[in-house]
């Protein structure tokens, strides 16, 4: 493992390399924390297609997502970035770049996620100039939906993906209030 792409406050983000792999895979691999990914049962085979998916984004258009460590530690508890994505059902969300999360669940509450994304959307604007991004939330995943407002995305559609009714959001537009969708 190399030196951290960027650090913050508590973290250090890391571009990908390919002892990574065992690191995400386990990531991903509690049930709560796969809930809102499709609630896919973890496949070793899928998990290196991401994960190159991931590299490919790197090599071909300069981001990806980070691996995220808290600072000083080895173990892998998030990945977090803008990532090249090609989703297949239009609606802004083929050939662009996508924002996204997923954050281990002994880490949840302690605004890890907040903190890398803001570093991580802070470096893109920096290096590739503020563009277009998109990200796509599960309607019932309000912690990630008030994460997205935080970081100043807003609603622009919706989509069925996987089976999963999702809001598609993009940075910047009509101002996004989760509360309106939280749990009543």
């Amino acid at each position: 493992m190399t030196g951290p792409f960027l650090t913050t406050e508590r973290l250090a983000l890391f571009q990908p390399v390919a002892a990574d792999l065992a690191g995400v895979a386990a990531l991903v691999a509690p049930d709560a924390v796969r809930r809102f990914l499709g609630n896919r049962p973890v496949d070793m085979a899928d998990e290196y297609a991401r994960f190159a998916r991931n590299a490919g984004s790197w090599a071909l258009y300069g981001y990806g997502n980070f691996i995220v460590r808290e600072r000083g530690a080895a173990d892998v508890i998030g990945i977090c970035g803008v990532f090249h994505s090609w989703r297949g059902f239009g609606q802004g969300f083929d050939d662009t770049p996508e924002i996204g999360w997923i954050f281990a669940e002994s880490v949840w509450g302690r605004g890890y996620a907040t903190e890398a994304a803001s570093a991580a959307l802070a470096w893109f604007d920096q290096v590739h100039g503020n563009r277009r991004i998109a990200c796509m939330i599960d309607t019932e995943n309000h912690a990630s939906l008030a994460l997205a407002a935080r970081l100043g995305f807003a609603v622009y559609a919706e989509q069925t993906y996987d089976g999963s009714a999702l809001f598609l959001l993009q940075r910047g537009g009509i101002p996004f209030d989760p509360a309106i969708f939280a749990p009543k």
